[in-house]
């Protein structure tokens, strides 16, 4: 039994795979894009709904055009490579929410809100365009449907360690499951999610660049973030995110490849 169960999660995940234009990897794809876009607008218009949305204002505005220029961006990117219909399913969206949370998100699909919180410490176009590079690459980069497929993934492990554990002792069990939920979320989850957010700063990154703005200030941006959130943010082995300074670091290696990724569409920096 247990033999078997391993090799259906084995091909489940064999199967279930696509590469992704972006990141060149083969990543899950347990569920569709047709079945996560429609859950996604609804639930954006759901949010919108019960938030305070700013518009007409000269943030607003901001937000609107910068992300445009940064879509405008991917989808030369794309046509360039040869993807030129990924992005048909997507209904872009830029909404700027009244909220002190410092704070971006773009959802799968392209449904994107900007906290009014996090408007100051982008301080300029060149800062909103670092956050909305970084947060339409989650979205570019398929990370909403690779979380879903990997907790279909996990609770498919759950069942198939709760079954090869069937004739031991109770104790034993628990043990088993314990060590199994550790594994798999600070052996698995979490890295995976640190895996996507330096991911989403490297095509973010090239974004920004071909959309004209100086991949340098997302250097700026992230040590006014360390600041705002008082410096380092500890270790990175149980967060989801790196901590600041592998951030930055990463990041000013990452720059000469975004300006040369520019500089074949003709964008180019002093």
């Amino acid at each position: 039994m247990k033999k078997v169960l391993i090799c259906l999660i084995v091909l489940f995940a064999l199967n279930s795979c696509k590469t992704n234009p972006f990141t060149g990897k083969n990543t899950m794809a347990f569920v569709s894009d047709s079945e996560i876009f429609p859950m996604s607008f609804q639930q954006y218009d759901e949010f919108l709904k019960e938030h305070k949305v700013i518009k007409g204002t000269k943030d607003a505005q901001r937000i609107e055009e910068v992300g445009k220029k940064i879509k405008a961006a991917a989808e030369l990117w794309l046509k360039s490579n040869g993807y030129s219909s990924y992005l048909k399913d997507y209904q872009w969206e830029y909404n700027l929410v009244d909220s002190k949370e410092v704070n971006a998100w773009c959802m799968p699909g392209g449904k994107i809100v900007f906290y009014t919180g996090i408007l100051p410490i982008c301080k300029n176009d060149a800062g909103i365009a670092t956050v909305m590079g970084h947060e339409v690459s989650h979205a570019l980069a398929n990370h909403g449907q690779q979380r879903m497929s990997a907790g279909i993934l996990q609770q498919v492990g759950a069942v198939a360690v709760d079954a090869a554990t069937s004739n031991s002792s109770a104790a034993t069990k628990e043990a088993l499951s314990m060590a199994y939920g550790l594994g798999s979320n600070y052996g698995g989850m979490l890295p995976f999610s640190r895996s996507h957010e330096s991911e989403a700063d490297k095509i973010g990154l090239t974004l920004m660049a071909i959309a004209g703005y100086n991949p340098e200030e997302a250097v700026d941006f992230w040590q006014r973030m360390a600041a705002n959130s008082g410096g380092g943010s500890g270790s990175s082995f149980f967060s989801t995110h790196p901590s600041n300074e592998q951030r930055i670091n990463d990041l000013k290696k990452m720059i000469p490849q975004a300006k040369a990724e520019a500089a074949r569409f003709g964008v180019t920096f002093k």
